[in-house]
């Protein structure tokens, strides 16, 4: 199997997890256990099946976010409430957003149930293999849901970590720090530089001394525009490359076949979730067309 289509058949179906952070039907339920603040929620509940571990720990696993932004959450999440209460919380959250974006025919549909089936044997190829994911490794510790709407979703949660924690081990091999990849990832997609930088709290300063570096290093050409040189999009290629190729074990146990169908299956809820209001972002890099009939 060629490597991209991990990428492909993991990005189709992120949306599914990625909503978890912007859903709405969020906020009263974190508030309910004491994190009534966006840092204290996020940070709590993606760190949270780590257990009660110190701020190094999610700044080293969560990567390329300011350690100074990780400690206004940690370990005061846990001060509030217990990881195993946050993460019900977590579902919870996602049962109700999952429910408003698919609709209770979809939800209670065989093809829900399908494309949940294709969804975990993937992730459970990808629990086989936990060497260096730590992150990863954390939530497949985690029991299975048992609704398809909820199993679907914790799939890709695992799929994601696993690609993650991969993409992590690329980037440190390639040399560019937390702060680099993310520079060099709002030269990819300009439109969402400033976003990046403020959700990852790092200063102006940090910023445009990042800028600066990447700008001495090659990395990035020099004048107002945030744009890699030739040599930076060549690094950022390899940095993906090795990522694809490291995620790729689950996806080849589907075989192509299997990860056309799950593509198939996972486009409209995809869409469903963007259309829902639950990610605020462009769905094109996600969705694709859907030409390869996948």
């Amino acid at each position: 199997m060629e490597p991209l289509v991990a990428r492909r058949t993991w990005s189709v179906l992120e949306p599914v997890h990625g909503q978890v952070y912007f859903a709405p039907e969020g906020k009263d339920r974190y508030r309910e256990i004491g994190l009534d603040t966006r840092t204290l929620a996020y940070f709590g509940s993606r760190a949270a099946a780590l257990g009660t571990v110190g701020p190094a720990v999610v700044t080293a696993t969560f990567y390329n976010f300011s350690d100074r932004l990780v400690r206004q959450a940690v370990p005061e999440a846990w001060s509030r409430a217990a990881p195993p209460l946050i993460l019900a919380a977590r579902l919870a959250t996602v049962d109700a957003a999952l429910r408003r974006a698919f609709g209770a025919e979809v939800v209670g549909g065989p093809e829900l149930a399908e494309v949940a089936v294709l969804a975990r044997q993937a992730a459970e190829v990808a629990r086989q293999h936990p060497e260096g994911r730590p992150l990863f490794a954390a939530h497949a510790a985690l029991d299975w849901p048992e609704e398809p709407h909820l199993v679907l979703w914790h799939a890709q949660t695992l799929l994601r970590e696993f690609r993650g924690d991969g993409h992590v081990a690329a980037l440190v091999a390639e040399g560019l720090s937390g702060l680099d990849a993310l520079v060099t990832h709002g030269a990819e997609m300009p439109a969402w530089a400033d976003y990046l930088a403020r959700s990852r709290g790092w200063t102006d300063g940090e910023w445009q001394g990042a800028l600066e570096r990447l700008r001495d290093d090659g990395v990035l050409e020099r004048g107002a525009e945030l744009r890699l040189t030739p040599a930076g999009a060549a690094r950022r290629a390899q940095v993906e490359d090795r990522t694809d190729r490291a995620a790729l074990a689950p996806y080849a146990a589907l075989g192509d076949a299997g990860c056309r169908r799950l593509r198939q299956l996972a486009r409209p809820l995809s869409r469903a979730v963007i259309e829902a209001g639950l990610l605020p972002i462009d769905p094109a890099p996600y969705l694709g067309d859907g030409a390869d009939g996948g």
